[in-house]
């Protein structure tokens, strides 16, 4: 295996479908990684050689924010939102949806498992 930007890349995967693996790197920015260094898209990770993997390992450590330091840098943009009391932050705090959808309806895996309001269910008639 692989390993590029300390996350192993399968090797029987197309080289534009393995970058993925790594958080930061999308189907977009994979595809202009690969063209930027000309390597071909289609090529399996395991045909790669060494010069390739490394010309690679050097653009993405220089030119992209990936991993621990970007996950990093989203918490911390999360916290300031949460600190200004933001309306963003407010809605991270009370793990609701953030970007405008609607809660009256859906909105299950923010939320939770659905929890009924007692009172609704029918009594039974006790034996006497």
């Amino acid at each position: 295996m692989a390993r590029i930007a300390g996350v192993n890349i399968p090797d029987n995967k197309q080289v534009r479908v393995a970058l993925t693996y790594i958080y930061g790197i999308g189907p977009s920015t994979s595809s202009k990684i690969l063209t930027a260094i000309k390597i071909e898209p289609t090529l399996r990770v395991k045909d790669l050689t060494d010069a390739e993997l490394s010309r690679l390992q050097e653009t993405i450590t220089s030119d992209f924010t990936t991993e621990g330091e970007l996950q990093r840098i989203v918490t911390s943009n999360i916290k300031r939102l949460k600190d200004i009391n933001a309306y963003r932050g407010l809605r991270h705090k009370a793990n609701l949806p953030v970007r405008g959808q609607r809660t009256r309806t859906n909105a299950r895996t923010k939320r939770g498992k659905k929890v009924t309001v007692g009172g609704t269910a029918k009594k039974v008639a006790a034996k006497t």
